[in-house]
């Protein structure tokens, strides 16, 4: 959908809601097909990642004996990890290896870091991943608030359902189940796969224009990274970024997520989908 980027200071808000309209757009095409992150966007499970990801490069990176302090380290690190949000995992081990050697070190393959990784993550997980497993846990207590809902009211409006997310391809799906919102996508739903190189989310967004034989104005996606920002926007989408505070989940914006998606282009911005109903009827041009 076409954009007319505002000057700095004017985005605003829809009345009485927390949804910011960035860049306002226009088109007779209303949404089709919608595109979805999983982490951060509609899980919660894996909250907390980054606290894993960080320590475990710096302690990587201050391996290869570098005069560099810890905080200078976890800074470097914080960036490129952001950045590389929203696309496979290895991409970060990748990078990871680069800045090894960079510091005259020899680099573990990028599969090891990754494996490394994610044993950490696995055991910060662990109990969650089984409280919904035996229904000790709501999936609502996982979920960023409103995910249901969102998925429920676009999928009422006829719009077909996918998930993409950097996370291998079978935590997705499993993780998607514990939600219980996997349903909502079917067998479209997408993760990394072990030859990083047959998957990415602007394949599944090819995908789903060339199958469906549509451009990009009918396509919407929702994420909290970079990748899935771009990937939508450069088909001609509509780009919502979701700041959410996984931590404190307390409705508020996340100021950093938030500069971050406005940055990558991000054309509407919310902290949750708890005002969907409104945001549908902004996306519809229902108002």
């Amino acid at each position: 959908m076409a954009d007319t980027r505002p000057m700095p200071g004017e985005s605003k808000f829809l009345p009485g809601t927390r949804i910011e309209i960035v860049y306002e757009f226009s088109s007779a095409a209303k949404p089709r097909h919608a595109l979805f992150d999983f982490d951060g966007t509609l899980s919660l499970i894996r909250e907390g990642w980054i606290e894993v990801m960080v320590p475990m490069m710096v302690e990587a990176l201050q391996a290869t004996g570098t005069s560099e302090t810890p905080e200078e380290l976890g800074l470097l690190v914080r960036e490129f990890v952001m950045e590389l949000t929203g696309k496979q995992t290895i991409y970060q081990m990748m990078r990871l290896a680069d800045e090894v050697a960079r510091r005259g070190a020899t680099p573990e393959d990028p599969l090891e870091y990754k494996s490394r990784y994610h044993e950490q993550l696995m055991r910060r997980i662990h109990d969650r991943r089984e409280a919904l497993r035996a229904g000790r846990d709501s999936p609502q207590r996982w979920l960023v608030a409103g995910a249901q809902q969102i998925l429920g009211e676009l999928q009422a409006r006829g719009v077909e359902l996918y998930l993409a997310s950097g996370t291998d391809e079978h935590f997705v799906r499993e993780e998607a189940a514990l939600l219980q919102i996997g349903d909502f996508f079917g067998e479209r739903i997408y993760g990394a796969v072990d030859d990083y190189r047959n998957f990415s989310k602007q394949m599944v967004i090819d995908r789903i224009l060339n199958e469906n034989e549509v451009d990009g104005e009918t396509l919407i996606g929702f994420g909290d990274g970079y990748v899935e920002i771009d990937n939508v926007r450069s088909v001609g989408g509509v780009a919502v970024g979701v700041a959410s505070d996984e931590e404190a989940r307390n409705g508020q914006i996340d100021e950093w997520k938030r500069q971050r998606l406005i940055g990558v282009g991000a054309q509407i911005v919310v902290p949750d989908f708890g005002e969907c109903d409104t945001m549908c009827q902004y996306l519809f041009r229902e108002m």
